[in-house]
């Protein structure tokens, strides 16, 4: 990659956001020096740290260490930086090579055989599940994951195969940016519309994706959205669901000691004896996504079956934290009305009629503008819910836009708009029998004080 020639140092604005530290670790593998900035400490950026990355949290050109004021360096930032960062601006107007996090993806997808997952939810668990399954096999990958893997405690897998697993953003349209020799699409629910403007603009972005697919590559399409992707010369397409009629599809499944037990039906043959410990119906359909792009690469079934066994799933992705045969606490990064649904749809179906509450940290101004009625009927289906204050992550506030445009939809008699300690406040009286913290926000910072509260009380 001749961008990298002559480089000794990257510099990543943002390297605490879960795609940007992926690449940090990643080129400091490969033997770079590695310095970033972010605007919060946290759990992942002291781990970077730890691992040899020097970061800083204070917006300030006199942070950026001397060895990265040199011709030797490059600049990595994220659209989530503001326009405004002084430091990212100071590497700008000085004439420093900066590139979006995206096209440096772009790149590494050029140089290798490069597996790619979009959609609007469930990507994050098909991609690591489809990393999981090629690096246990002799085939052997690297990947970028948008989650820390259970079974790596990490967001990075290196390899020494042939394929490179990531997941395809669809925001500011990154995935635009990739060259996919296989894809993956899971889904295409109204989302990011401040970037498209409405939903045709984002299905015909992911049809652009689509058509970025190498000449006699493949794509796997969910079979509910088959209808919204055009055909592609050269390239063929292939359909995942829980219906007979799709390539991949879901045979006989039972549940047995807390686990799926079930057989996919597929181009291959039907593979049988599978096991699968994650919860939930729609996350079955994750795991025949995630198969379809183990057997497209090549891996053996009899490889795929011990391994799916073995998958711990992702943090953050219905994550259980607690189960104390009182009460179980889950976390989980849903932050659109559709993943709330596959999430409340996974706990109904899994833990049956139990009481279930949950904390909600809505996502950005203008998600929690565009879809507040949804979110409200996704949420209503809970017996208790706990409003945080909106996240804004890269966006200012949006005049009107706050928690309240959900609270004031919703129907459930037992719904607060509280703070951070608040809630606290509330769970140590609360009874339920499952409570979730939900959201893609800081409300991670929530989970270990939440953990150590209801375990306290529920001993």
């Amino acid at each position: 990659m001749n961008l990298f020639a002559n480089i000794d140092n990257i510099y990543f604005a943002g390297i605490g956001g879960i795609g940007m530290s992926a690449l940090a670790r990643y080129f400091l593998a490969g033997g770079y020096n590695i310095a970033g900035y972010d605007r919060l400490r946290s759990e992942l950026t002291e781990k970077l740290s730890a691992e040899g990355c020097i970061i800083t949290y204070q917006e300030r050109i006199n942070e950026i260490p001397p060895a990265f004021r040199s011709s030797n360096t490059i600049v990595i930032f994220t659209p989530a930086i503001p326009s405004t960062n002084i430091i990212l601006n100071h590497f700008i107007e000085e004439g420093y090579h900066v590139y979006k996090r995206a096209a440096i993806l772009g790149i590494i997808s050029e140089h290798s055989r490069t597996i790619a997952i979009a959609g609007t939810h469930g990507k994050t668990t098909i991609t690591t599940l489809a990393a999981h399954l090629i690096k246990q096999s002799t085939v052997d990958c690297t990947a970028f994951l948008g989650g820390i893997s259970k079974n790596y405690n990490s967001n990075l897998i290196l390899g020494q195969g042939e394929f490179t697993v990531m997941e395809a953003d669809e925001y500011d349209r990154s995935f635009h940016t990739l060259t996919p020799e296989l894809a993956l699409i899971t889904s295409m629910d109204p989302d990011h519309l401040e970037v498209y403007g409405n939903h045709e603009k984002m299905i015909e972005a992911y049809n652009t994706f689509a058509a970025r697919i190498r000449k006699g590559g493949k794509l796997v399409v969910n079979s509910n959205i088959r209808h919204l992707i055009r055909d592609i010369e050269g390239v063929t397409i292939f359909t995942y669901g829980s219906d007979e009629g799709s390539d991949f599809s879901i045979g006989h499944s039972a549940i047995k000691n807390e686990a799926y037990h079930f057989e996919v039906k597929s181009p291959f043959g039907t593979l049988e004896k599978l096991v699968w410990t994650i919860p939930g119906k729609p996350n079955l359909q994750n795991a025949v996504a995630g198969i379809s792009l183990a057997l497209f690469a090549g891996v053996d079934i009899n490889e795929i079956r011990k391994s799916l066994l073995m998958f711990k799933g992702v943090e953050r992705r219905f994550d259980v934290r607690l189960d104390t045969g009182k009460i179980i606490f889950i976390d989980d990064y849903a932050h659109h009305p559709e993943e709330l649904n596959f999430l409340i749809d996974s706990v109904i179906q899994f833990y049956g009629g139990k009481k279930i509450s949950a904390a909600f940290q809505p996502h950005l101004f203008s998600r929690t503008r565009d879809h507040a009625p949804a979110f409200a009927r996704s949420l209503d289906r809970l017996h208790r819910v706990f409003l945080l204050p909106v996240y804004p992550a890269r966006e200012e506030p949006v005049e009107g836009v706050t928690s309240s445009l959900i609270f004031d939809n919703m129907t459930v008699a037992e719904r607060a708009l509280v703070t951070r300690e608040e809630l606290l406040e509330e769970l140590k009286n609360i009874e339920t029998d499952i409570f979730i913290t939900i959201g893609a926000g800081d409300i991670d910072r929530l989970v270990e004080p939440v953990r150590k509260l209801l375990e306290e009380r529920n001993k």
